[in-house]
């Protein structure tokens, strides 16, 4: 199974070499990397310049955007810029961080996954980060949701879901563009993905409304996009970024920022969203 993999690098120099090598290690190895430097400005390039030299299936490519750290379509755009230097012979994209460090069978098992379930679009394992010593569960999400870190898609997936969104929610409404069109994606419990950096550590400020936005320009509607916001500062646990998410929801509706979705695939979104909270409380009762 070919795997081509892109990576968007801004300033990660203490990280991209240690991402890297544990991709060099892997039992199955990736057929080609592409690092994009997102406008770095420390030895970012460097680095993925060395290790290339010793591994051809290694590259490096360029891009000019904002210096600030945001999550959404900056990363999105950096992708589409390595991706857009691949030749379309893969079976398997992935979007990595440059931050995290993958288990050496880490590609080996996806492979198995992929092999096993052909309707099986994305799969992934789960983020822990370090604490005191230890490897913990990075806890931000739901277990079944794969993280923007560490992404796969099946070709014949990616293609129908229409690729990456460039905004903001974008790891999000890929699972449930997929499941919309039928295809599955899991998690691998067994896979343990060490992230280096935690999420959003070194965001720009200017991202503390984006999460709001983004479940604006995914249709939720406001009763939904509330209880998603209390559930994501819970999980966080930081409640002040409850009011972060619903100040960027409103701001956004008030623009009338374009949807990433169309209404047929909102209505979607918003039956299993519903459908999931409701089994959930039954569950709990």
């Amino acid at each position: 199974m070919r795997f081509y993999i892109v990576i968007p690098a801004h300033n990660e120099a203490d990280f991209i070499g240690s991402t890297l090598q544990s991709l060099i290690n892997q039992s199955v190895c990736p057929s080609k990397i592409v690092v994009v430097d997102d406008n770095s400005t420390d030895d970012t390039a460097a680095i993925v310049t060395n290790l290339s030299n010793k591994h051809p299936w290694i590259s490096l490519v360029s891009n000019t955007s904002s210096e600030a750290h945001l999550p959404g379509g900056k990363i999105i755009n950096a992708f589409y810029k390595g991706y857009e230097s691949l030749d379309s012979e893969y079976d398997v994209i992935c979007k990595f961080d440059a931050d995290v460090i993958f288990p050496k069978n880490y590609l080996e098992t996806l492979a198995k996954h992929y092999q096993n379930n052909p309707r099986l679009g994305m799969v992934a394992g789960h983020c822990y980060i370090e604490q005191n010593g230890n490897w913990v569960y990075e806890n931000i999400t739901s277990k079944k949701h794969i993280r923007g870190p560490i992404k796969s898609y099946r070709k014949d997936c990616f293609n129908k879901i229409g690729g990456l969104k460039k905004s903001i929610g974008w790891d999000t409404i890929d699972e449930l563009l997929a499941l919309y069109h039928q295809w599955e994606f899991e998690t691998d419990a067994s896979l343990h993905v060490k992230h280096l950096k935690p999420t959003g550590a070194n965001y720009n400020k200017g991202a503390k409304h984006l999460q709001g936005t983004a479940l604006y320009k995914m249709r939720y509607g406001f009763a939904l996009a509330l209880l998603s916001a209390l559930k994501l500062a819970y999980k966080k646990r930081r409640i002040y970024l409850f009011w972060d998410y619903i100040i960027g929801y409103i701001k956004a509706s008030n623009l009338k920022e374009p949807f990433l979705i169309d209404a047929d695939q909102g209505a979607f979104v918003r039956r299993y969203r519903w459908k999931n909270i409701k089994r959930k409380f039954k569950l709990q009762r």
